[in-house]
Order: structure tokens, then C-alpha cells, then sequence
């Protein structure tokens, strides 16, 4: 299968701030994203149903991006990143997602998304 990028955009209520401290604070990300979650330095370890994936914080900024690279990734160029911006117009901040799927299955990464940032959205309270 080819691998393709995509990205997904949702709008939260909550500040880039809140939404960066959520993307990143293991006690908020075991509220939305995993089962648990442990850092070591950029080294962030997401459990699943007993699972264990390993991402890499590659880059990072308050208020602004959070981007990992995967250590089973497919390819070194694939990467999973929250770009967090405000909306000029209607104040609210909105978080575009680009992550990498299998070409048959971006519909349902993208449908995956929709639950775990809904999920976050409810915790941050809007």
C-alpha cells in the first residue's frame, strides 16, 4: 500500500495554550489520546490496550506546533503534527492535524481524529 499525507482541521474553544498543554502534559493526554502515556526527555511512550508505540517530540512550541516522528514509521519522512492557530475572524483556535495513512485507510484515520480530538475538545470543556 502506498503511504499518503493528509490533514484533518478541527476547531476547538479552548487557547492555543490550553490546547499545546493537552498535546503534550501526559496528565492531559491520557484524557484523550492513550491508555498511558510515559516521557523521557523527547521520548514519549503512548500505551494502548497494553500496546506500546514510541514517537519522538521533534518539534515543539507553546501555543503553536507539536510534532512527532514515529519510531516504526514506514518511512523517515512521515510524521504526526498539531499545528495550533487562532482564527483572525472568529477568535477560536483551530488545530490542523497532518499525519500519514495507508491510501485505503485515510478515511478511517480521519475518522479516528474526529473521536480523539472530539474527545479532547469535551475534556478542555468546549
Amino acid at each position: 500500500m502506498e503511504r499518503v499525507k493528509f490533514t484533518s482541521e478541527f476547531i476547538c474553544r479552548a487557547s492555543p495554550n490550553m490546547v499545546y498543554q493537552f498535546l503534550t502534559d501526559p496528565a492531559c493526554i491520557t484524557r484523550w489520546f492513550c491508555d498511558e502515556v510515559d516521557i523521557m526527555d523527547q521520548t514519549y511512550t503512548f500505551v494502548w490496550d497494553g500496546s506500546a508505540e514510541v514517537a519522538e517530540l521533534i518539534d515543539s512550541k507553546e501555543g503553536d506546533i507539536v510534532r512527532f516522528a514515529w519510531e516504526d514509521a514506514d518511512d523517515d519522512d512521515e510524521y504526526l503534527e498539531f499545528n495550533i492557530n487562532k482564527s483572525p475572524v472568529t477568535g477560536e483556535t483551530i488545530v490542523n492535524i497532518t499525519d500519514f495513512a495507508d491510501d485505503d485507510e485515510v478515511e478511517d484515520q480521519r475518522e479516528l481524529w474526529m473521536t480523539q480530538l472530539g474527545r479532547m475538545k469535551a475534556e478542555m470543556g468546549g
